[in-house]
């Protein structure tokens, strides 16, 4: 037999071994160390055997009694009696090199000795050992699979949350588009009544300027009158003190000129009152500039937060492609779990089957085992990367629903501000439209009665 390369155990280990962990029942209580030792009983070992078989193959012993015999055979209680030890011993012989006991024979079953069962025990103790911990392992292996399973199936329900989530963002309901478009609608309304509006505030303002350039012309010519008739006064005083004329004469003269003065003054006070409305309607003016300038910079917020709602949506846009992007790494980083693990678990089998022919190549395979391992835990720290990069997609994508609510909130109070001031509008442009017209008509009344008098 060649040099051992498992420990060769005690007696009373090897029994207590097999008790616990192979033999079950009445067996186990009359497996005893003097089924071993110092002359082993054949039968007590081919049921040992059976039962080890049964453990790993699940080949029950009542199989080994089955044998495919012809029809037309004689002696058929011969056979009967030689194919359980047959099967058992073909059955050893293809389990023991798993154990590094490469010369089993049939006098090991049929007769076997102490220490060459103690020896092949022992081998089946250290396989099933090696058995119990590979088998710990695949269950550690299983159950950190079933996780990260679990973990997968968690990430991908929250990716799909997320894009319904941002879907519902992206996608207006059909009020609040119509709110949208009746929102333009009443922008463009706007835009186009405060260009008319600035469009007759400028007219006006040129009326206003033509109107005083009247008043100046108007008050020289008055200026002009008053010091023709002071020299007029001053000449008739020197004609009076050279010439006597008759009273009466002096009396109608006098009157004329009393009733030119009385015009004159007329015409002065009306001349001031129109200048008075003239300064009202230019005051009007400024302050219905002032109203035009607010709403123009309240345009120009509303124009701004359209702007950034529109930024918004592009950083929505943005957040998709990106959640794309990584349900795809998910994806790959899945397919590459999938092929590591299956390549640990037949990379597993290799390494037991070689660590029972060689045990040199033992140590290499262990290296390679160890490294496979560090792959899959760096893939595992990628995964739990890209699970903290979908929860901070998630957060952000609330505080975008948060953001979209706060700017609808402020786009509604703006166009009510926006529509009352536009009524607000719309009412004084129609009141000052009257007093044009008034002041219109009065101007021309004045300016027929001014050139009747002159």
């Amino acid at each position: 037999m060649m040099e051992n390369t498992f420990p060769v155990y005690k007696v009373d280990a090897i029994v207590q071994f097999f008790r616990t962990d192979v033999l079950t029942g009445q067996e186990a209580k009359h497996f005893a160390k003097s089924d071993i030792t110092p002359n082993p009983k054949p039968e007590v070992i081919q049921r040992l055997y059976m039962r080890i078989l049964q453990l790993l193959y699940r080949f029950r012993p009542e199989c080994h009694y089955l044998a495919p015999l012809s029809e037309n055979i004689q002696y058929p209680m011969l056979h009967e009696w030689a194919t359980p030890i047959i099967s058992v011993y073909l059955c050893m012989c293809q389990f023991l090199p798993m154990c590094h006991v490469y010369d089993f024979s049939m006098n090991d079953l049929l007769n076997p000795k102490p220490k060459r069962t103690i020896t092949i025990l022992s081998g089946i103790q250290n396989f099933l050992h090696f058995r119990k911990q590979r088998l710990e392992i695949i269950a550690g292996h299983q159950q950190g699979f079933r996780a990260d399973m679990d973990k997968l199936q968690a990430s991908t329900k929250g990716i799909k949350d997320a894009e319904k989530k941002i879907e519902k963002l992206m996608t207006i309901p059909p009020e609040q588009q119509a709110e949208a478009k009746e929102l333009a609608t009443a922008l463009t309304d706007v835009k186009n009544a405060t260009m008319q509006v600035s469009q007759q505030v400028n007219s006006i303002n040129e009326q206003v300027v033509e109107c005083k350039t009247e008043i100046a012309e108007r008050t020289q010519k008055l200026s002009q009158r008053k010091l023709e008739v002071a020299t007029q006064k001053d000449e008739i005083a020197k004609l009076k003190s050279q010439i006597v004329e008759s009273p009466e004469e002096l009396k109608n003269e006098m009157e004329k000129m009393k009733e030119n003065i009385k015009n004159i003054k007329i015409s002065k006070e009306l001349a001031d009152e129109r200048l008075v409305e003239l300064q009202i309607k230019v005051q009007c003016a400024s302050h219905g500039e002032a109203e035009i300038q607010v709403i123009l910079k309240q345009l120009i917020d509303l124009q701004s937060s359209m702007c950034k709602t529109n930024q918004q949506k592009e950083e929505v846009q943005s957040l998709v492609a990106l959640s794309e992007s990584l349900q795809k790494e998910l994806k790959s980083f899945s397919t590459e779990e999938a092929q590591l693990k299956r390549g640990l678990t037949m990379k597993l089998d290799k390494e037991s089957k070689q660590h029972i022919r060689r045990q040199k190549k033992k140590e290499l395979k262990d290296q390679h085992v160890q490294s496979i391992l560090g792959r899959y835990d760096k893939i595992h720290e990628k995964r739990e990367e890209i699970v903290a990069r979908i929860k901070n997609i998630n957060r952000e994508a609330t505080q975008f629903k948060a953001k979209m609510q706060k700017l609808r909130d402020t786009c509604t109070q703006n166009t009510e501000k926006a529509q009352a001031i536009y009524d607000r509008l719309l009412t004084t442009l129609e009141q000052y439209h009257k007093r044009l017209e008034n002041l219109v008509l009065e101007g021309t009344a004045d300016i027929m009665k001014m050139k009747s008098n002159f």
